[in-house]
């Protein structure tokens, strides 16, 4: 294996590989080592996931993304921010404004430097009080899928969401039966104020509590806001001590209401659904196959 150019980037706490992939140096269907290998923390690169970025013949690019344990899921809100700044950095997209096809559809992003705003497909599958058991515990469950799958546990303090134990009660919730058989990314939430809101995620494919989910952050907000307890933009804390910016229109008759009873659930009331914070370069290298 040749050696192979690569930028290690950050998007709120969230870290990526990411490489340009139009000359297929990296067969995305038969990746799942090389993958696992490269994200390996402390003997390899480490990270939370890679990016493939690929030539599309309708829009900027389009990737393939996958989480560390090789997992491919539709979407990363922050991979997605990332992978925006990298190939306007790198000359794939020559503008600031841009779009790439990922597996929840086309996402369209915008430049400001090192900030960068996605615009992510529209939210579905919503459902409201979810009641979920584990371990003797129960739980109150909002679900929504904002690219992927999360469902969502609104705390009353900050001090129980600091004291909440993320990774015995996620991992337990993530592959609970009413998530099946996909599972689910499991948030942790608090709202503060009417645009502040602190999320703590368990993220299914890392496997852990990591410091910050792109569309774990969406999810909170936007279930926040059907809740009545938010509006937009509503400022998301994350674990890594930074803040995203979640921006929405709502349809102002679906506050607070149940939405999602039933067979067949509403969609979710919400359009021009968009994340938005810094992408960071972190380091350009190459990544020698000795690691892998």
């Amino acid at each position: 294996m040749q050696r192979i150019p690569f930028f290690k980037m950050t998007g709120t706490g969230n870290d990526f590989i990411l490489i340009d992939n139009r000359k297929r140096v990296i067969d995305p269907d038969n990746c799942l080592e090389f993958v696992r290998g490269v994200c390996r923390p402390r003997v390899s690169v480490g990270a939370d996931g890679v990016i493939l970025i690929e030539g599309d013949p309708e829009v900027d690019f389009r990737w393939r993304f996958f989480n560390a344990d090789g997992s491919e899921p539709a979407m990363c809100g922050n991979g997605a921010r990332c992978a925006a700044r990298f190939a306007f950095l790198t000359g794939i997209a020559e503008k600031p404004r841009m779009a790439f096809r990922t597996g929840a559809g086309v996402v369209t992003a915008e430049l400001w430097d090192k900030r960068v705003k996605v615009q992510v497909p529209a939210p579905h599958s919503l459902r409201q009080g979810v009641s979920a058991t584990v371990r003797r515990r129960p739980f109150a469950l909002d679900f929504i899928d904002s690219g992927v799958p999360h469902a969502v546990c609104f705390l009353e303090g900050a001090k129980d969401l600091e004291e909440i134990d993320v990774e015995r009660w996620g991992c337990a919730l993530r592959n609970h039966s009413r998530f099946k058989p996909e599972g689910a990314n499991v948030d942790f939430a608090h709202v503060e104020a009417p645009h502040t809101l602190w999320v703590r995620t368990y993220e299914r494919g890392v496997e852990g509590e990591t410091l910050a989910c792109g569309t774990g952050s969406i999810a909170a907000a936007l279930l926040a806001a059907l809740r009545g307890g938010v509006e937009s933009p509503v400022e998301v804390h994350v674990r890594s001590g930074e803040v995203l910016t979640v921006h929405f229109k709502m349809d102002g008759a679906a506050r607070g209401g149940r939405a999602g009873k039933g067979d067949a659930p509403p969609p979710p009331p919400f359009s021009e659904v968009c994340l938005e914070g810094d992408a960071l370069v972190v380091y350009e290298a190459e990544l020698w196959p000795e690691t892998l």
